[in-house]
C-alpha cells in the first residue's frame, strides 16, 4: 500500500504561482503513472495533469495546459506540480493520485488505487 501526502498549498493572488509536491511511502512509485486531481466546493473532482511512469510522458487538462508542469523524480518517490499564472479558478483542493495502469488514461478512465489527503489552492483576484 501506498501512502500519498501532499503538500505546498496556500494563498496566492491571481497570476502568481504555488509549487506542489507529493511524497510517497511504503513502495517506491516508480512503476507508476502519478497525477493531480482537484475538487471545487460544489464540483465534482477533475483531472489536472498526468505523467507516466519514466516522466517522459505527461497529459494536461485544457483548463491547465501551457499553466501547470507535472514532474517527478523515482528516486526521491516525489511528484510536482509547477502552477503558474494561476487563476481564482484555480481554487481547489488538490489531490495527489496513483493510477496501476496508465498516465493516458487517467484523464478519462482513471483507476486510481491510491489518492493523498489533498492540499488546499486558494487563488484569490
Amino acid at each position: 500500500q501506498v501512502q500519498l501526502v501532499e503538500s505546498g498549498g496556500g494563498l496566492v493572488q491571481a497570476g502568481g504561482s504555488l509549487r506542489l509536491s507529493c511524497a510517497a511511502s511504503g513502495r517506491t512509485i516508480s512503476t507508476y503513472a502519478m497525477g493531480w486531481f482537484r475538487q471545487a466546493p460544489g464540483k465534482e473532482r477533475e483531472f489536472v495533469a498526468a505523467i507516466s511512469e519514466s516522466g517522459r510522458s505527461t497529459y494536461y487538462a485544457d483548463s491547465v495546459k501551457g499553466r501547470f508542469t507535472i514532474s517527478r523524480d523515482n528516486a526521491k518517490n516525489t511528484v510536482n506540480l509547477q502552477m503558474n499564472s494561476l487563476r481564482p479558478e484555480d481554487t481547489a483542493v488538490y489531490y495527489c493520485a496513483l493510477d496501476p495502469r496508465s498516465a493516458q488514461r487517467m484523464s478519462g478512465n482513471p483507476a486510481i488505487a491510491s489518492w493523498g489527503q489533498g492540499t488546499q489552492v486558494t487563488v484569490s483576484s
